[in-house]
């Protein structure tokens, strides 16, 4: 970690002193809860684009292993969940923007919803653009509606199931393989997609812990 990121990310409370250290699950899960609910009331507080921009490109600059040991083992619908699941998807599509963009835009011509309005990419959507898409949503949790962000993701991940779900189809005669692995990727982005949108209304309630 660096000095850059200690006060407004690794830093909420004295229990994050013992995160890495404890094994009592109890402990970790509130290190997970403090730290969530007091990065993203920093980063609205502070209103500080640099201080966005650095939370933004945490991934990209250190990875995702602090992030995962902070928040991976906390429950899908919760605050630290949400976050964790919110941080994959800007992860996935910046390491594989290729892939990404060819999973949306099949995802794109088999839905009949309203999901590629509500994530917001363009028609069709270059690597770069998914990039920057992401990267916009994640903005808006931290400096926007929190949960029109959430909604955003989840319809995001809801595009590329689809797209994910069909290139299997394709493939599952000529590669097995591939086809067993696009499966797996479609029931991992649809079971994002749906903790996602609850979160999205549990935080409209008042109710994501």
């Amino acid at each position: 970690m660096t000095s850059d990121f200690s006060r407004p990310v690794f830093r909420p409370s004295a229990t994050f002193d013992r995160l890495f250290a404890s094994e009592d699950p109890a402990e970790v899960s509130r290190a997970a809860h403090a730290t969530a609910t007091t990065l993203l009331a920093r980063a609205r507080e502070d209103e500080d684009p640099e201080t966005i921009e650095r939370l933004i490109a945490f991934t990209a600059s250190h990875g995702i292993d602090d992030i995962a040991q902070l928040w991976s083992r906390s429950p899908a619908k919760s605050l630290p969940g949400a976050l964790w699941r919110m941080y994959l998807m800007q992860l996935s599509i910046h390491d594989d923007p290729h892939t990404a963009a060819l999973l949306y835009e099949r995802g794109r011509h088999q839905l009949s919803t309203t999901d590629t309005m509500v994530a917001g990419a363009p028609t069709p959507a270059s690597p770069a653009e998914l990039v920057a898409l992401i990267d916009t949503i994640l903005r808006g949790a931290f400096a926007g509606d929190f949960a029109v962000a959430l909604d955003r993701t989840a319809a995001f991940c809801r595009v590329q199931a689809s797209g994910s779900t069909h290139l299997a189809d394709d493939y599952e005669q000529t590669e097995p393989h591939r086809s067993t692995a696009l499966t797996t990727r479609a029931l991992r982005l649809a079971s994002y997609a749906d903790d996602l949108a609850i979160a999205a209304r549990l935080w409209r309630r008042d109710d994501l812990l």
